[in-house]
């Protein structure tokens, strides 16, 4: 075993050693579907802390020649898969970190240099009669040429050179080059498996490694649930370590992703691993995947200045979803045509969440959200982190039922974000919404939530750590009234939208006057309240 060419099993070994393993060999049946086919070209891009580099460390362990790999694997998803025996340590791979040749080069040029040097030198250490001179494809058409034995190809943080030569053109051509050349159309590679945070680099016509299906963020493919922890693995989790998996959820979920299994579309919810990780050990809910970047890296493409950015990102805060198209974006981090090129990129980087089946985005979860609300707070959009610290005390005058308090806090948002078109229910939803930001530190927040003879505007149902708040069933209204509004959450039966809640319950009926331009609020509370009967389920959590 060498340093890159079958380095072996023993990084894939701590993972199975340590606290939490979470099963991901399924994603070896996926690997071994394209293995010497014309498919055989796969680039993973997902946010840092999904879990990339421990697939490629099992995917060295499970393929790599020169040792026994099978009591690592037997008793692990992918034995009970068709193909497990047949690929299992059958052939020689060769796995590289772009980021150490990276680090230790002083351009693009040298770390290829490098690159190849170092990894000749280990196949030469294995086939010493083969090997001559150091251009890496050369050497290995030579080994197959005499083996027959085909390579896989494993690169982790194969886009680094992009986020480090962010302008450098030429540097980044060189580089797409020497990929090209060295896996393109080559006999020797049985699989070339590539993975990074961005995309493959679209350059317009020179497209460099158009051989390569990738399996992003905006498309997973069928790769959707093996990197990220699923919901249900996290409840198994949660259950192990007497964990909430209803905090879990509101702290760390949110990145839906999308895949077709036979005839059906199944949606993965899907977790960081490094929260859910840090979270079930520490028991403390916390910020931790942000933990590998700081706010800094969002600031810098938030304040871009491109139409309809601010308003997108107040938006997304208050809990909107917004239209995007994420086909301009050329996947790098310099080149931006608009408003829309920075949200996809954002997508990439984990920021946001994207679903496919409508083209949409939003902040995924409270982890993600104070990132943007840090973000912010060093930003020149103080009256948006105005009306966000103002958000405390507006939910305290929720809960102490002064209409007053609570209209007037409305007013203030509604003035401070003047961004926002304020011309319809929608806007209005908007704002009470971004008001009420606070209110997720106690709640599930479910906008047009079914219930009795329609749909709810907001609802907030307390999380179960936090039984003492009471829930709440707003209902608004654009130019007519507050009490109508509540009229209309008691005649429609909103409350049975709170399928099994027992508690004190606030019902808020809140109106935007066009005239005077204000707002007003009436606020009741009903004791003790039981769902009257059963309903639906509960919507999409903001």
């Amino acid at each position: 075993m060498g340093a890159y060419v079958n380095p072996g099993s023993s990084v894939f070994q701590m993972a199975l050693r340590s606290r939490i393993f979470v099963d991901k060999t399924g994603f070896i049946e996926v690997t071994n579907r394209y293995i010497n086919t014309l498919q055989r070209y796969m680039c993973i891009s997902r946010p840092r802390r999904f879990g990339k580099s421990m697939a490629a460390d099992m995917l060295t362990a499970y393929y790599g020649g020169g040792e026994d790999a099978s009591p690592l694997f037997d008793s692990l998803a992918v034995s009970r898969t068709q193909d497990y025996k047949k690929h299992l340590n059958q052939y020689d791979v060769v796995k590289i970190n772009m980021q150490e040749f990276l680090s230790a080069a002083r351009s693009a040029g040298e770390m290829l240099d490098m690159l190849q040097a170092r990894v000749s030198a280990d196949l030469k250490r294995a086939y010493p009669e083969y090997v001559e001179g150091r251009y890496l494809p050369f050497v290995m058409q030579d080994i197959f040429a005499y083996t027959r034995r085909p390579f896989v190809i494993l690169i982790d943080e194969w886009d680094c050179l992009f986020r480090e030569y962010k302008q450098d053109r030429e540097a980044q051509k060189q580089y797409l080059d020497f990929l090209r050349a060295w896996l393109k159309d080559q006999n020797y590679v049985a699989l070339a498996y590539m993975t990074g945070i961005l995309p493959i680099k679209k350059y317009g016509s020179h497209s460099a490694l158009n051989m390569f299906t990738e399996y992003s963020m905006t498309n997973p493919r069928e790769t959707a649930r093996f990197f990220g922890f699923t919901g249900e693995e996290v409840r198994e989790l949660c259950e192990k370590y007497g964990r909430s998996y209803e905090e879990a959820a509101a702290w760390y979920d949110g990145y839906e992703m999308a895949v077709v299994e036979g005839n059906e579309r199944k949606i993965y919810s899907m977790y960081s691993p490094k929260s859910i990780v840090d979270a079930m050990l520490s028991g403390v809910f916390d910020n931790y995947w942000n933990q590998t970047e700081t706010y800094e890296a969002l600031k810098v493409y938030i304040r871009m200045n491109f139409d309809g950015l601010k308003d997108s990102v107040v938006r997304m805060l208050a809990g909107d979803r917004i239209t995007i198209n994420t086909g301009t974006f050329s996947n790098d981090m310099t080149t931006f045509q608009g408003r829309d090129d920075v949200l996809t990129l954002l997508v990439h980087l984990g920021y946001l969440s994207y679903r496919l089946w409508d083209h949409t985005v939003g902040i995924p979860n409270k982890e993600v959200s104070r990132e943007y609300v840090n973000a912010i707070s060093t930003m020149d959009w103080q009256e948006v982190i105005r009306s966000l610290e103002d958000s405390r005390k507006l939910l305290e005058a929720l809960w102490a039922m002064d209409g007053k308090a609570v209209a007037e806090g409305i007013d203030r948002a509604h003035r401070e974000i003047s961004i926002l078109q304020y011309n319809d229910e929608n806007s209005l939803s908007c704002t009470i919404n971004l008001a009420f930001y606070f209110a997720r530190e106690y709640y599930t927040i479910v906008r047009e939530m079914p219930g009795g003879k329609g749909f709810a505007d907001v609802c907030f149902i307390p999380r179960r750590l936090y039984g003492d708040k009471p829930a709440a069933v707003i209902e608004l209204k654009w130019n007519e009234s507050a009490e109508g509004a509540i009229a209309q959450i008691k005649e429609r039966r909103y409350v049975e939208a709170l399928k099994d809640y027992r508690g004190n319950l606030l019902l808020a009926g809140i109106n935007y006057d066009k005239k005077t331009k204000t707002h007003s609020c009436v606020i009741e509370r009903v004791e003790n309240f039981i769902t009257p009967q059963p309903c639906a389920d509960i919507g999409p959590r903001l």
